[in-house]
Formats: C-alpha cells, sequence, structure tokens
C-alpha cells in the first residue's frame, strides 16, 4: 500500500490528512511547535501511539454511543485541567469517530480552542468522521446535536489499523465509503484499499475546502445521513452509524424516484452499490415506528425550512428542502414493509 498525503485548503488554518501503513508513526512531527505537552484521548484496546518524549497523560473515554454526551465532554476537560494542559498545547485523539468528534469539541472549548491532531483509527474516521472539523456529541432528541467547527491540525489515517477492526466496525465503513461512490460517480471497489481510503479523503478534502461551514456544497456529504441519523436515534443506537447511512442512502433514491428526480433503474442502482457491492442492508431488518422516524429527521440539522434530503438527480446529488411530509412518511411505509 501507498503513502497519500492530501491538504484541506483553509489558507492559514490548511491542513494535511496522511494516508497510509503505518503513519501514526509519525505523530510527533505533525504536533504544534508550541505545545510542550499532550493530553492523548482514546479508549480502552485501541493501538498506543509514542509522542518520543513529549509530556503526556492518556485519558480512556467509554465505548458506544451512550458515552457521546457532554458528561464525557466535561470528564475530558477535568482531566486536561489535572493535567495542567494550557491553549498552546496539544489534544490527540487516538480512535474512530467517536473518539475524534468528542475529544474534537472537548478541545474546541478547553481555553476557548486548543489543537487537536486526530489518529484515525477506523474506516469511518479516516473517510468521513476526522476531517472537516465537525465535531459533536447526542443528546436524547439527536445525534450530534451539540457541537462545533473545530479544525485539526492534521489527520493521520493509519491502514493497518484496519486490519484488526471486527467486522461490524468494517460494515460501517463502507456505508460510508458507498456515500462517496454516488457522490463522486467513481468506481471505487476497483480501486485499491489505500487508493479508495484516499480517494474518499480528497473528496471530503476539497467539498471542505470550498465550504467549510455547511453554507452549500458540504451539505452532499450527508447523502443518506437523514434517515440514517434518524435510525440510530430510533433504535438507541443498535443500528451503527455507517449501516443506517447505507439505508439511508437507499431510502433516498426511493424518495427522489417518488418526487421525479430520477427513474427506477437508479434506484436499483443504489440497492446494488449498497447490498450487493459493498455487502449491506438495505433496510432495518426489524420494524421501526414511522412517527419517531419524523419527528428525528425533523430535527436533522439540514431542516432549516421543513424536511430536507440531499437527493440525486440526472445533475448529480442536491440539496432539497421544504418536502412534503406526507410523501415522507408515504415512502417510508413502502420502504419499511416486510
Amino acid at each position: 500500500m501507498s503513502r497519500h498525503e492530501v491538504i484541506v485548503d483553509l489558507a492559514e488554518r490548511s491542513y494535511p490528512i496522511i494516508v497510509g501503513p503505518g503513519v501514526s508513526r509519525e505523530v510527533v512531527g505533525f504536533l504544534p511547535s508550541a505545545a510542550k505537552r499532550a493530553v492523548i484521548v482514546t479508549q480502552d484496546g485501541l493501538p498506543t501511539i509514542d509522542l518520543a518524549g513529549v509530556p503526556s497523560t492518556t485519558v480512556y473515554i467509554g465505548r458506544g454511543e451512550e458515552h457521546k454526551t457532554l458528561a464525557t465532554v466535561e470528564e475530558l476537560c477535568r482531566a486536561f485541567a489535572g493535567f495542567g494542559l494550557t491553549r498552546n498545547d496539544v489534544i490527540v485523539a487516538v480512535g474512530g469517530g467517536m473518539v475524534t468528534d468528542v475529544a474534537g469539541f472537548a478541545a474546541s472549548m478547553w481555553h476557548r480552542g486548543t489543537a487537536v491532531v486526530h489518529v484515525a483509527t477506523s474506516l469511518v474516521a479516516m473517510v468521513d468522521a476526522a476531517i472537516g472539523g465537525k465535531t459533536g456529541v447526542n443528546i436524547f432528541e439527536g445525534k450530534n446535536l451539540l457541537g462545533a467547527f473545530w479544525q485539526p491540525d492534521a489527520v493521520l489515517c493509519d491502514l493497518d489499523h484496519l486490519a484488526s477492526l471486527p467486522a461490524a466496525e468494517t460494515r460501517c465503513g463502507w456505508g460510508e465509503v458507498a456515500k462517496y461512490h454516488f457522490i463522486s460517480g467513481q468506481d471505487m471497489l476497483a480501486m485499491d484499499l489505500d487508493e479508495r481510503v484516499a480517494t474518499c479523503v480528497r473528496i471530503k478534502a476539497e467539498i471542505v475546502s470550498a465550504d467549510e461551514r455547511d453554507a452549500g456544497a458540504r451539505a452532499l456529504l450527508n447523502y443518506g445521513h437523514t434517515l440514517g441519523h434518524a435510525i440510530e436515534t430510533v433504535t438507541r443506537h443498535s443500528v451503527a452509524h455507517g449501516e443506517a447511512v447505507a439505508m439511508g442512502l437507499v431510502f433516498a433514491a426511493r424518495l427522489a424516484h417518488r418526487l421525479g428526480r430520477i427513474d427506477w433503474n437508479r434506484v436499483q442502482r443504489h440497492h446494488e452499490v449498497v447490498g450487493q457491492e459493498y455487502g449491506l442492508a438495505v433496510k432495518p431488518s426489524g420494524p421501526l415506528d414511522v412517527n419517531a422516524l419524523m419527528v428525528a429527521m425533523a430535527r436533522d440539522k439540514k431542516a432549516t425550512a421543513g424536511l430536507t434530503f440531499v437527493l440525486d438527480s440526472p445533475r448529480g446529488l442536491e440539496v432539497v428542502a421544504g418536502i412534503d411530509p406526507d410523501i415522507v412518511s408515504s415512502v417510508l411505509v413502502e420502504y419499511l414493509a416486510p
């Protein structure tokens, strides 16, 4: 596998994303020069990193979305205080998307902004969560409803870590990769793993560079996420993020067809990519409450003018606001039918 470097171009806040085997061993070279100490945020069982003489302490957070909370952020900040972390120091997040989201949010608030470097160990984190500066935690009413934009100083995507991922974690990552399949129109399955990850990274870096704060094109990265996040919320995260996004892709295609935006062949292509090529479930395995899903979708962060979805069209993906809830509900009932 090869080493790839991609830049998120944000002028003086630009930063590199490094993709390749063993790149986590380079982490010290990406720490801010002013940093005198570091706090490593991670979870039990994840790879350790060597900061080569930089004074550091390691703080472990719980596994599972039930720990992706403000309480966990408070625990981290109290650990920062106990260690004497200053705003010139650095936080190093080592883990998957939950770790980078929570540690990044804590970094955005500690002394009103402290540098963070992400070492992504899961496929979801590498192709999506660790890149772009979106941080956040969940509340009962929905996923990632509290958060901040806080760009990292660097992201290291160490492909060596993917070999040890549980099958469920790998499936979760493929859900996000399938999303990029439709954003880019490229056949990512024909690529080697390193190039596939790097391609996803390049796509996200280009979109974030053009639209850092979700004012336009960046919303396209949420393809499949409106229903996906709702499924996560309603099932209390028993359906993993990437798997829920994959289901959301299929539903969004069905909704686009009902609205006359795409033909049925395009819907079938979504089924093929998600279900056959990436081996993911195209719909939930059990019954879900349609009304609860509708409420959760109405709280989606894109929903500034009624129900809002990213939908396919012959022109590519587009953000469509103000969709009639009765149409969404009708398509949802059909989609969820046994």
